[in-house]
């Protein structure tokens, strides 16, 4: 059955009841598929009977008419399906190893080994039956995710509350969710306090408070607070549907290894047959005995199928992908899976990668003799900047709301691109906007104003109104978000500001009231997932950016990277790639703007930061992390490593049953039963090893310390 029938094939949730009172905070259930429900394992168990009734009856002396049927039932339950796909195969000029342990339990059979064969159909049976309940625990895990999800959720509308399916959400949507209700969709907070428990997202142990402004995932449980929250993702772009999809679609590629495999697997099951033929003949042309050759020929034939090798590669392959979906990281194929674990150099975008991507206010310095607090400037800042768009605009705004201020109407609204703003707040036209811009010209006072007000100057004393950090739109003249980085020179950094900091006027009436710092924050996991990449291929990883190199530094000596490569545009980054890669590395990069994408798909391996990242970059990368969790990208190289450690055991392990087996019934007289157990135990043994990293702690192990806070 395919991972899509156990994905797809059943449904995947209840409707939650809306819980109005408080209710203790209960997991989803994990559901795991049972053993009989699925049709192989029914299959095995009716031939295991069947064998077991007749070998009672035929051990107790019997005559055959009374234990022969029950033979041939064992023989038909466990046999038939195999022996179908067996013959279909071959229809298609392709030789299929189950049509080999068929054609050798009736081989068995035919030379008066009934029990034997049959013995091998209920193992061979039963075999199988296990193979395809580890392939269904693999789906078990991903389905489990759809689990949590709740099919209906309660919609606000004009005319009050409405339920809906979760799967009839659009973006835009502003959504109830009351104490104990799973959340139906991807969002963030408009109204409310509570608490959510996102352990089987984030897999955070403790619940995390939300509120205004903070973002939800669906699937996780709200706790004692009523929330409103809008839907900013479409359910089929949430977290989970995601993770489902590219896992889903992540089943249907095989990674180079498996392929090689498959390539070699017909030539081999042609071998065996050849080979099979001469253990067979050879004997028999010398005198032996017909039943002896036969049987030694069918033993032969059973344990030197390579069943155990076809199965030692894509488990392992797909448990990783499974449980690294489950921690929000989605890889896109058993090859990037493979190729992730072959990394032994990375390379760092800055902006949207290291750091987060977001301006926020760093500092709010009023003027001496403004009379304004810092949250009174702030309030009057963010009042002239509620209505616009601009990245630095809604920082100020974010950054209001965060206080608890109150954020009055503003009228006459202007934006000058480039330049700034003014608006009328409770008569006064506030403006801000960057010095030497039109929203200050006409202020009768020297930069010495703006520098007293920013406590930025530079080496010589002579005061720096910004300094700069470019981001992601920074253009070749250096004009970023409308504010010119142009002093060459880095400013020293002061109380309040720092190297990097973007510092905006603010002022009433034409009289500067004082500035307003904001600042690129650094993800609370970079400097720790720097060092863990170091400690993964051996050297520092290599930082890229189209920032300037001053705001580069900055970065790079917040995480301890040395190798800094600034100014550099698309075919730049591209450029450094293969630079590395012609030194015989291979490189990982990670980034996330369409700037980034030609690096992506130059690299040996590359990783998206999803939530921000362009649509060209997720597209291009071979794996995404859905949340932004930087730490991740470490962890889920170690958990592709491990993959490939398994895979090489089990080919290992595989090898050394085969060919032990092999000689032994060359060289001496290997029973056909204990052929048959061998020969199957590995086949399992392989299976089960490889369903090791669906674990937690496999993904434990390889997890970034967590530092800072997580909003």
């Amino acid at each position: 059955m395919s991972l899509h029938a156990f994905l797809y094939g059943c449904p995947v949730s209840t409707t939650l009841t809306p819980v109005r009172a408080p209710s203790p905070a209960r997991p989803a259930p994990r559901r795991r598929t049972r053993v009989l429900a699925l049709p192989e394992a029914r299959w095995a168990l009716a031939s295991a009977v069947a064998f077991l009734a007749a070998l009672a009856l035929d051990l107790g002396g019997l005559s055959w008419w009374a234990y022969g049927p029950l033979y041939a039932v064992a023989y038909v339950a466990g046999g038939w399906e195999p022996a179908f796909e067996g013959l279909r195969a071959l229809r298609g000029r392709t030789l299929d190893v189950d049509l080999l342990m068929i054609v050798a339990a009736l081989g068995a059979a035919a030379i008066g080994q009934v029990r034997d064969g049959a013995l091998l159909i209920v193992i061979f049976a039963t075999s199988g039956a296990l193979e395809a309940l580890a392939t269904a625990r693999t789906a078990d895990s991903v389905r489990g995710l759809l689990d949590l999800a709740p099919s209906m959720a309660t919609r606000v509308t004009e005319n009050g509350e409405e339920p809906v399916p979760t799967s009839e959400l659009a973006v835009g949507d502003v959504l109830l969710i009351r104490p104990g209700e799973r959340i139906g969709a991807d969002g963030r907070v408009l109204e409310g306090a509570s608490e959510a428990d996102q352990a089987t997202i984030t897999g955070e142990p403790l619940p995390v408070t939300k509120g205004p402004g903070d973002e939800v995932f669906a699937g996780t449980l709200n706790g004692t607070g009523v929330l409103r929250v809008r839907v900013e993702r479409d359910p089929a772009d949430s977290v989970v549907a995601r993770i489902v999809t590219l896992v889903e679609e992540a089943s249907r590629t095989k990674a180079p290894t498996q392929l090689f495999i498959e390539k070699v697997e017909q030539r081999y099951a042609l071998g065996i047959v050849i080979a099979t033929l001469t253990v067979f003949g050879v004997p028999l042309i010398l005198g032996a005995d017909l039943t002896d050759a036969l049987l030694r020929a069918m033993t032969f034939m059973i344990v030197a199928s390579p069943c155990a090798v076809v199965l030692a590669t894509m488990p392992p392959l797909l448990s990783a992908i499974a449980n690294a979906g489950r921690h929000g990281v989605l890889v896109k194929s058993a090859v990037a899976m493979e190729r992730l674990g072959e990394v032994d150099a990375v390379a760092l975008d800055k902006t949207g990668t290291l750091t987060e991507g977001t301006p926020e206010v760093s500092a709010v310095r009023p003027l001496p003799g403004s009379g304004l607090t810092p949250d009174a400037l702030l309030a009057l800042a963010a009042a002239a900047e509620h209505p616009s768009e601009h990245p630095l605009g809604r920082a100020v705004v974010r950054a209001a709301r965060e206080r608890g201020l109150r954020i009055t109407d503003a009228r006459d609204f202007v934006a000058v691109p480039g330049r700034g703003l003014t608006a009328v707040v409770g008569g006064r036209v506030i403006g801000v906007g960057r010095a030497g811009g039109p929203v200050i010209e006409s202020v009768d006072s020297g930069p010495d104003v703006v520098a007293e007000a920013s406590g930025v100057v530079d080496r010589a004393g002579n005061p720096v109104t910004e300094s700069a950090d470019p981001g992601p739109d920074a253009d070749a003249a250096g004009v970023v978000d409308g504010l010119r980085a142009d002093p060459p020179h880095a400013p020293a950094p002061a109380p309040g500001t720092a190297n990097g900091d973007t510092v905006v006027l603010v002022t009433g009436d034409g009289v500067p009231l004082g500035t307003i710092a904001l600042t690129d924050r650094l993800r609370p996991h970079a400097s720790a997932t720097t060092a863990a990449l170091t400690a993964l291929t051996g050297t520092a990883p290599v930082l890229l950016t189209g920032d300037n190199a001053r705001a580069a530094a900055r970065v790079a000596a917040a995480t301890g990277l040395v190798d800094v490569r600034a100014d550099l545009l698309p075919e730049g980054k591209v450029d450094a790639v293969r630079e590395l890669q012609v030194a015989g590395r291979k490189v990982l990069f990670v980034g996330d703007g369409v700037n980034d994408a030609p690096a992506l798909a130059a690299a040996h391996s590359g990783v998206a930061m999803g939530r921000a990242g362009s649509d060209l970059a997720l597209e291009t990368a071979d794996a995404v992390v859905v949340r932004d969790e930087l730490a991740t990208v470490p962890s889920v190289v170690r958990l592709s490593r491990a993959a490939r450690r398994l895979v090489v055991q089990n080919l290992v392990i595989a090898g050394t049953f085969i060919s032990g087996l092999v000689l032994w019934d060359l060289l001496g007289h290997l029973p056909l039963p204990l052929g048959v157990a061998g020969h199957e135990g590995s086949t399992v043994l392989v299976g089960l090893n490889g369903l090791r990293l669906l674990r937690e702690s496999a993904w434990r192990s390889g997890q970034v310390p967590f530092q800072g806070t997580r909003g």
